[in-house]
């Protein structure tokens, strides 16, 4: 998979040209080549050795928190350590202003080892739509502690009676008294509803969790809007900060609802969360406690920042599970003896067998692998270098990838998702029935992948 990468990055989108503009000016080939070395070393030692482990080990709620395995706990603290959370941020912001490019190719090490352990996907895109909407305060109290992996973040989106469907989300927000709007993290409401499928909900990894929400602020008449003009986007802590970012003690009013039991990506936890039902509030002072970001009524807006950016790492995601399962039913092929060669000598029983490698269909099915999850790696750090160029190319070359990486996300999202998938499938069949059993890995990276075409968007839509 290395040389792969150092081809796509290298060959064809020539990223250490990158290092002639001013935001990359003190990165080389050098220092990328460090990083995707620091990458792969955690990867492969703290995530691929346990891949399996949280698969069987899932989350549990223990009636105060949720338990993880340690090696869960270790992952996370490698990674956050790595620099990795922050690794596109300005150095002043602790960062290594490092091109999206590279960050994306550095991050696959991770899916591949383990999409299941997860990474900092929701995490760094949830601090990236506070860098792009965010006041400054709430840059610097709740983006800077993610960053720095001492926070996590979420996403809240769907809900129990409304799925994908966002127009009819019923979440309301309403002014936290008189002076609601004097806050310095951001004018605070009171939020109630209930929130579904949402990944790393509740956890011990960090201290604390900061949740985007999408809610309804209520009209004059009480009433919310109807449609998604009516929603707004809002910050909402597990625990309660103060303005410099120091937690106070007390918990928010969210609560955990239940845990989802998935038939893949068992090692991340996926809730269903209780926004505002008085279990952790004294009584008459239900409801949990929200920051706005952006404008009331700009909510979806904002939050397409960081689903946009969650499409490609989804897209990430199913390539790399693509490419684990070609690598695993390649190697298992290359040692598994069945068969004899086509011709005359291979009609004779007493010759011995050959590895199914060199049989005709095998080969057909691990080519059709390859070409999968080596086309769709393609696709995902084209994508990537797209990003680059509208952020840091001149005026025309900006606005040119702009367009085409509008057209280009949700293709990097659905086509991995189908096509790797598809891979996977070609995996188990070319280990037959031990495919099917979990004396292998390819029927969890079948599992794994099988996500990819439903979150983030449905593959259809």
């Amino acid at each position: 998979m290395r040389a792969t990468v150092d081809f796509l990055l290298h060959d064809w989108l020539r990223v250490t040209e990158l290092t002639a503009r001013p935001r990359f000016a003190e990165h080389s080939a050098e220092t990328f080549a460090q990083v995707l070395d620091t990458c792969e070393r955690i990867a492969r030692e703290k995530y691929a050795p346990f891949n399996r482990l949280v698969d069987t080990e899932e989350p549990r709620f223990d009636g105060e928190k949720v338990i993880l395995p340690q090696a869960t706990h270790d992952a996370w603290k490698a990674y956050a350590e790595s620099g990795m959370l922050a690794a596109a941020q300005d150095v002043e912001l602790g960062g290594m202003q490092l091109p999206y490019t590279v960050e994306s190719a550095a991050n696959a090490f991770f899916a591949r080892a383990s999409v299941s352990i997860g990474a900092g996907m929701l995490t760094t895109g949830n601090a990236n739509l506070l860098m792009s909407h965010g006041t400054e305060r709430q840059k610097a109290v709740f983006a800077a502690n993610e960053f720095s992996g001492r926070w996590s973040g979420t996403m809240c989106l769907s809900e129990p009676q409304a799925g994908s469907s966002l127009s009819d989300v019923a979440t309301r927000a309403t002014p936290d008294g008189d002076d609601f709007e004097a806050d310095p993290l951001g004018p605070r409401y009171r939020l109630r509803g209930h929130k579904m499928w949402i990944s790393a909900g509740e956890h011990e990894l960090t201290e604390n969790i900061v949740h985007l929400v999408l809610a309804k602020i209520p009209g004059p008449d009480g009433k919310l809007v109807p449609g998604t003009k009516g929603i707004s986007l809002f910050i909402v802590p597990k625990k309660l900060v103060d303005a410099g970012g120091c937690l106070t003690g007390e918990r928010n009013d969210v609560a955990l609802a239940g845990l989802n039991h998935k038939c893949g990506w068992r090692g991340t936890t996926n809730t269903l969360l209780n926004f505002g039902e008085g279990k952790f509030r004294p009584a008459g002072q239900a409801g949990a406690i929200g920051y706005l970001v952006g404008r009331p009524g700009d909510g979806l807006r904002c939050m397409f920042h960081m689903m946009n950016e969650a499409r490609i790492g989804v897209g990430m995601a199913a390539t790399m599970l693509g490419m684990a399962g070609y690598e695993a039913s390649l190697e298992y092929a290359r040692q598994r003896p069945q068969g004899r060669a086509i011709g005359p000598a291979g009609k004779d029983p007493s010759q011995p067998q050959i590895p199914i490698i060199e049989h005709a269909d095998v080969k057909r099915m691990l080519l059709a692998q390859k070409t999968y999850a080596e086309g769709a790696l393609a696709l995902e750090l084209y994508c990537a270098r797209l990003v680059d160029e509208q952020h840091t190319g001149d005026e025309a070359a900006a606005r040119d990838a702009a367009l085409l990486l509008e057209v280009l996300t949700p293709i990097a999202k659905s086509w991995p998702s189908e096509w790797c998938l598809e891979g996977n499938s070609l995996a188990i069949q070319v280990l037959g029935g031990y495919g099917y059993t979990r004396d292998f890995p390819v029927e969890q990276y079948w599992r794994d992948n099988r996500l990819n075409m439903i979150h983030e968007g449905t593959h259809g839509g």
